[in-house]
């Protein structure tokens, strides 16, 4: 508690109430943690996830005091810049914290998506006496994470599954910053947790260890449902403004810490941790070191037992496969086909190279094409399938697959149509944040779509999502690009969005691993271009009919397809001047999408072809002419332009 306070004068920042409030559940967990600080990324070690972030002065304050690389001077650091101890726990930041919490309801979707992958690997590799995976996760919320809808489906979802791994602690005080949370949230989130498959325990006094260690042992003991454990606590507990807002998000100030302090009669220096406490974590510490040993020669024996498991178990967490480009048979397309198609036959053909495929699709997989036909589904009853049913539950979807990435051993994807991406644009970001590789389908892609009208055609979403640093965004043009944006996925420590037709599209002849550089010339002129005409996705099929309309009248024209900014854009200034030479300046962009991507490579002399509004309902090819995507409109731009 105390050095919590103490990052949080220092700072002059931060939200004392929770640690304040939640150190005994922080404690009743950490005490019997299966993790070794020595060794932070230990496979089987217990997930801890600290989904209200907001507390995270008590993460640190765990983490430096069980012994992980976070020192005194780290938690004088706290949320300045350039140190490791940042305002909400961030993943890869930090010994310990295993995924960036911050967003509230994130945390627990993630924990969600680690007991899937804990289920999941443990019916993989576990054989009758080598429980090589078997460990808990555990989540510690707030009301703010209860109020949020992402917490309804995450705990739905993992209530069907039957996720027993899986561990709420709730930190229940009924204070948020607007005060007391009775005008706003009244309903009961146990009965609620009790309707969804859990198992719900409720500690009434959130402050008495051993009541919550006993709820604990219970939640360990069954076996046939996630648990719930609600911790009724006091904010800001032992400090003059304990059970108000006031403590939430401000510092409590010299005078409330000096009080706070001599409210437990804490009489040491700032920072400083008792010798009596280092000796007890160092002997947590050492407990950690044997189960990690202990684990390391189950391993070795099953090894021995089980060579080619222990083998494909070390793959499938080193995701040491194969090289994905060099798979001819990716490559492989003859005739027209919607991208989605097109995304569903490589997906098809990878699944065999990549064993450690999970995923699934928004309730929409025949849309979306995200099935591996050769895989079953995972559910309560069978732990063996790779396909998952999320649902209609586009918000806990993609944290889900954060936190599966996060875990480890699993390479995740997820699927929808592209207009709902809205619904899952924090959890993607989180994805950039945390450099994870999840994969993202996104189909029907544009005013494609067609009659659904304008609530199902997505306009600015290609927008939204290439604005997300450190995301990929994919818009292949044909089945050779779609196999590159796959190859892509499955190279890079970043998310990839690929987005993806409704309609059927050419197989071009000279597309294929130039997508891999992001942007390439489809089709060339002799000499120097009189106009560059690119494009994404399905817009590649009319400028490369305007491209043989123009040089029928004796203009050169060159094509480029542009399916991935991000990635041409990493591209070295030879390459890229290869492609977009400075000197032709008349160059048209043509997107169905808003135009505001594509300013940064037409110049102040190039024009774009774009949508300004929104759709509407009506046959694809019927809005598309409507809007201006038509080998003809292109040709009269171009001429205009090159006036």
């Amino acid at each position: 508690r105390i050095l919590s306070c103490e990052q949080i004068e220092r700072a002059n920042s931060g939200h004392p109430g929770l640690p304040l409030g939640a150190s005994q559940i922080a404690y009743s967990v950490w005490s019997q943690l299966k993790i070794n600080p020595n060794s932070p990324k230990f496979i089987n070690r217990d997930r801890f996830i600290f989904s209200a972030g907001h507390g995270s002065s008590l993460n640190y304050a765990l983490l430096h005091v069980w012994g992980f690389d976070v020192k005194k001077e780290d938690l004088m650091k706290f949320r300045q810049v350039g140190s490791k101890t940042a305002g909400h726990p961030e993943y890869n930041h930090i010994d310990g914290v295993e995924v960036t919490t911050g967003p509230l309801g994130q945390g627990i979707a993630n924990a969600v998506g680690m007991a899937i992958a804990e289920e999941r690997l443990s019916a993989k590799f576990n054989r009758d006496g080598y429980k090589i995976v078997d460990h808990h996760t555990f989540a510690l919320t707030g009301d703010g994470c209860m109020m949020e809808g992402i917490e309804y489906e995450s705990a739905s979802l993992a209530g069907a599954l039957k996720l027993s791994k899986l561990i709420v602690l709730y930190d229940k005080n009924d204070i948020t910053i607007e005060g007391d949370i009775n005008t706003s949230f009244t309903e009961d989130v146990g009965k609620r947790h009790e309707t969804q498959g859990w198992f719900v325990q409720t500690v009434e006094d959130g402050h008495d260890i051993d009541k919550i260690q006993e709820a604990i042992a219970k939640a360990k003991a069954q076996n046939e449902k996630p648990s719930l454990i609600i911790c009724k606590t006091i904010i800001g507990f032992g400090s003059p403004l304990a059970g108000t807002e006031h403590c939430h998000g401000a510092p409590l100030g010299k005078e409330n810490l000096k009080k706070t302090k001599e409210y437990f009669g804490w009489s040491h220096e700032p920072f400083e941790v008792p010798e009596e406490v280092a000796e007890f974590t160092n002997e947590c510490v050492e407990k950690g070191e044997k189960i990690e040993q202990d684990w390391l020669e189950l391993f070795d024996r099953y090894e021995e037992e089980y060579p080619d498991l222990a083998k494909e178990f070390e793959n499938w967490h080193n995701t040491d496969f194969c090289s994905i480009e060099n798979i001819e048979e990716i490559w492989e397309f003859s005739k027209p086909d919607a991208t989605r198609g097109t995304s569903a036959d490589v997906l098809n053909k990878l699944e065999k190279f990549v064993p450690n495929f999970m995923g699934g699709s928004a309730d929409l997989a025949p849309s979306n094409k995200s099935e591996m036909k050769k895989r079953e589904y995972f559910s309560a009853q069978n732990r063996d399938g790779s396909n998952i049913h999320f649902g209609i539950r586009e918000h806990a979807m993609s944290a889900i697959c954060n936190g599966m990435a996060a875990h480890g051993g699993i390479t995740p994807y997820c699927a929808t149509f592209f207009v709902f991406s809205d619904y899952m644009k924090n959890a993607m970001r989180m994805s950039a944040l945390m450099s994870l590789q999840v994969i993202y389908i996104m189909t029907h892609d544009s005013i494609g779509v067609g009659e659904d009208g304008p609530t199902h055609q997505p306009v600015e979403h290609l927008t939204s999502i290439r604005s997300i640093p450190n995301m990929f965004v994919y818009r292949p043009a044909d089945g050779k690009e779609t196999a590159a944006a796959w190859v892509h996925a499955l190279s890079t420590n970043a998310p990839t969005c690929l987005v993806l037709t409704r309609q059927n599209v050419p197989q071009y002849i000279n597309s294929g691993k130039g997508a891999l550089k992001g942007g390439y010339i489809l089709s060339d002129c002799v000499g120097v271009p009189d106009i560059i005409l690119m494009a994404s996705g399905s817009e590649v099929e009319q400028i490369m009919q305007a491209s043989e309309l123009l040089a029928k009248e004796n203009f050169k024209v060159r094509v480029v397809s542009m399916p991935c900014m991000e990635v041409f854009d990493l591209q070295d200034e030879d390459y890229i001047e290869s492609v977009l030479p400075k000197t032709v300046r008349k160059r048209i962009a043509v997107e169905a999408g808003v135009a505001m991507p594509w300013y940064k490579y037409i110049g102040i002399d190039g024009g774009i072809i774009a949508m300004n509004s929104f759709g509407e309902s009506g046959n694809p090819n019927d809005l598309f002419k409507k809007y201006g995507f038509t080998a003809e409109n292109i040709v009269n731009e171009a001429k205009k332009l090159m006036k």
